[in-house]
């Protein structure tokens, strides 16, 4: 049988000993420095990238300067994104600047669009040799948690450039590329609500971890997630999703 086209993806339904109690939130508030907080109490000022205030700025919202995507509503962070309009998904993100620390989020799916998803995590543009500073992802689907270095794997310019040909020609990775990309993400089997939740998601050396509810969900050890200064907190939203709170920590 015929592989598709990318590389394949590892699934794994952590045990009870996995889910052990870890709760980062309060491993950053007991270890790391707040350089950051927004709960969103105010009102935005436009459509445009720097609407939302507060030091936040949206890298599509000018694509779509008539399209509201970002709306501050009694304390709340509403995301509805112009996906299609914008031909991309709904990016906004944060000054951050630590190598270890990480970001409380509380968040909620409103079920107003099916598959609604949010992808957040860290970018340096500064670093070379990497697409658009992408360094590492956590992304909720509504069946799923990936953690994914993307530094040294789906977003380093080599690989991306290596990769995209046998995508082009709808031909299967060799299987070194399809090894190495499989080696710097993990997916865990999760099933997304309405609920309002709060998400740690920290990086500590090499690893990555996000919590949901102060319990651990998902932990992956790759080389990206050492990148040293971690400058931009980003996150992602294809449809909708509401953000309620934000917090960045620093810890060295």
């Amino acid at each position: 049988m015929n592989r598709l086209p990318h590389f394949s993806i590892a699934f794994c339904a952590l045990s009870l000993t996995d889910l052990q109690a870890r709760d980062d939130a309060a491993w950053l508030s007991e270890n790391g420095a707040l350089i950051f907080h927004d709960a969103f109490e105010r009102q935005e000022d436009g459509n445009l990238a720097k609407a939302i205030g507060n030091g936040w700025n949206s890298a599509t919202a000018d694509r779509v300067p008539l399209l509201k995507q970002a709306d501050l509503d009694e304390g709340i962070l509403k995301i509805a994104s112009a996906t299609k309009e914008a031909g991309h998904a709904a990016h906004i993100h944060h000054a951050a600047g630590f190598q270890d620390g990480g970001v409380v989020v509380r968040f909620r799916f409103p079920g107003i669009n099916q598959g609604e998803t949010l992808q957040l995590g860290f970018v340096d543009r500064e670093t070379p040799g990497v697409h658009a500073g992408h360094l590492c992802y956590g992304i909720l689907s509504q069946s799923s948690v990936t953690l994914i270095d993307q530094k040294t794997g789906v977003m380093d310019l080599g690989i991306r450039a290596r990769r995209q040909g046998f995508l082009d020609r709808k031909e299967q990775l060799p299987d070194d590329l399809e090894a190495l990309l499989k080696s710097r993400q993990v997916v865990v089997l999760w099933k997304a609500d309405n609920e309002w939740h709060e998400l740690a998601l920290v990086t500590e050396g090499d690893e990555m971890r996000l919590s949901l509810d102060g319990a651990l969900l998902a932990a992956h050890r790759s080389p990206g997630f050492a990148h040293p200064v971690k400058r931009w907190f980003s996150f992602l939203a294809g449809s909708t999703v509401w953000i309620d709170d934000v917090k960045i920590w620093r810890v060295r």
